[in-house]
């Protein structure tokens, strides 16, 4: 009986989680202290990947709505300007979004980037972390190759430790407004 209540508890928090927001001001991310949950995403190559083989050492992980929002780009090549300082530091570069494989090969080479792009394409990370929220398919549908079901993750910059737990993080429902490389290098710096 004990076990059927320690079940019944645990997928009762487990769609807490992963329930989706209405907009993008009602997210419940997870909070500095937590851990990033161990999900499949798909590597360039659409090779299947677990992120606790990716997110195995201290990570600035940059989740970002899709290589077709030009917010995003910039993004993407503010980390790409701060790379080698981020390395020096100890840390690695993860970027994850919807798009598919297919589309992060022409993001990753549209913007020059060295380090990992992986898909999330159906979703499942950003749910699991609480950044999802409800958005029409639209671009979505193309880019995540028909995976996505209609859900959009809020751009979030987490900084992790080498157990994936959150040390840092930066979420914004205004999709323009993002972390600027100079600040998450002073982050970094005093983490």
């Amino acid at each position: 009986m004990k076990k059927l209540i320690a079940i019944a508890l645990f997928s009762l928090a487990l769609n807490t989680q992963a329930q989706i927001a209405e907009n993008a001001e009602d997210v419940s991310p997870l909070l500095i202290g937590e851990k990033i949950p161990n999900i499949e995403l798909a590597n360039i190559d659409g090779k299947k990947i677990e992120s606790d083989k990716i997110l195995n050492k201290k990570t600035v992980l940059v989740v970002y709505r899709g290589g077709w929002c030009p917010y995003c780009n910039r993004q993407l090549a503010d980390m790409q300007d701060i790379e080698s300082q981020i390395l020096d530091l100890g840390y690695q570069i993860v970027a994850i979004s919807p798009d598919s494989p297919k589309f992060l090969k022409e993001t990753e080479s549209k913007d020059e980037l060295n380090y990992a792009l992986y898909s999330d394409s159906e979703g499942k990370l950003s749910q699991a972390i609480g950044i999802a929220f409800k958005k029409e398919k639209g671009k979505l549908d193309k880019y995540s190759e028909g995976k996505n079901p209609g859900f959009l993750p809020v751009p979030t910059v987490y900084v992790l430790n080498d157990k994936q737990e959150i040390e840092f993080m930066y979420i914004n429902p205004n999709y323009g407004t993002r972390l600027k490389g100079e600040l998450l290098l002073a982050v970094l710096k005093n983490l």
